[in-house]
């Protein structure tokens, strides 16, 4: 998403999970999964499911494993080696939100890759109790599964994409990079999307953005966008409101789309997708 002309070189609550020993994680082609198996619990509710040795219902629940550090878990995008809390609540937001898969952003100069930024998705959980016909799908089919990502988008449950700068970039430089994606994909612009990519634009201009900013966008409904950038740690507030739900999808898209920008991002998310619906 971020192609670099020139590079140099809310407050949030987390929801701890049970500290216990883990097992470091291995996926294939390295990418990072928090999800990595179901136990019983009494939160993070995913779906339910028919139990033939006790004749009953009972939930299923997925446990987000990831190396412990301090009282809140995270996990590690293995490619920048930056670290995604597995639980958050992003400002403006009550549900705790979980992380389902990390990638990262590589921009090619003159045939060497550069890591500009890493991200992760995270997902009010109940979201992923409305997947149950899709149970049994490989990793391989979710990631081709476009009708899937767009339910995703058209959920109106909460949803945050994460980004983490790896290294410095200039505020105008990421915005003209993030609107080189975003207009191809907003055929005939309206007014009001016209409005909201001011607004948006706004948010980064004249702005630097150095290695270790955190950037949220946050989809509390189809119709709605929330930014929030912070350079050190989560941040505590929203910075805009993007009312214009062709923004919101097109921005979307951009990431889960069928060309997204991140592959090893929606990679992971397919991947643990398909391990929580094994």
């Amino acid at each position: 998403m971020v192609g670099l002309g020139s590079i140099s070189t809310p407050m949030c609550t987390t929801s701890p999970l049970p500290s216990k020993p883990n097992p470091r994680n291995n996926f294939p082609g390295k990418l990072s999964h928090p999800l990595l198996g179901f136990h019983k619990v009494h939160s993070l509710s995913l779906s339910t499911h028919f139990s033939p040795q006790k004749n009953k219902l009972t939930e299923t629940h997925f446990t987000l494993k990831a190396s412990s550090v301090g009282t809140a878990d995270y996990t590690e995008e293995p490619a920048t080696k930056v670290k995604f809390r597995t639980s958050l609540i992003v400002p403006d937001c009550s549900t705790s939100l979980s992380l389902l898969g990390t990638g990262y952003r590589e921009k090619v100069f003159a045939i060497i890759g550069v890591k500009v930024y890493a991200a992760g998705l995270y997902v009010n959980p109940s979201i992923l109790s409305k997947l149950d016909a899709r149970k049994g799908r490989s990793a391989a089919q979710i990631q081709d599964d476009m009708p899937l990502f767009k339910s995703f988008f058209e959920d109106p449950m909460e949803k945050s994409l994460q980004i983490v700068l790896v290294r410095d970039v200039d505020g105008k430089t990421f915005w003209d990079a993030l609107d080189e994606a975003i207009s191809p994909r907003i055929k005939a612009p309206t007014p009001v999307d016209e409005s909201a990519l001011s607004t948006f634009r706004g948010i980064f201009q004249g702005r630097p953005l150095n290695k270790g900013t955190s950037i949220f966008l946050t989809w509390p409904h189809p119709s709605k966008m929330l930014v929030a950038v912070s350079s050190d740690g989560l941040p505590t507030s929203t910075d805009a409101t993007i009312e214009s739900p062709n923004v919101g999808s097109a921005l979307f898209d951009v990431f889960f789309g069928d060309a997204p920008v991140s592959p090893s991002l929606k990679t992971s998310v397919a991947t643990g997708l398909a391990t929580i619906l094994k």
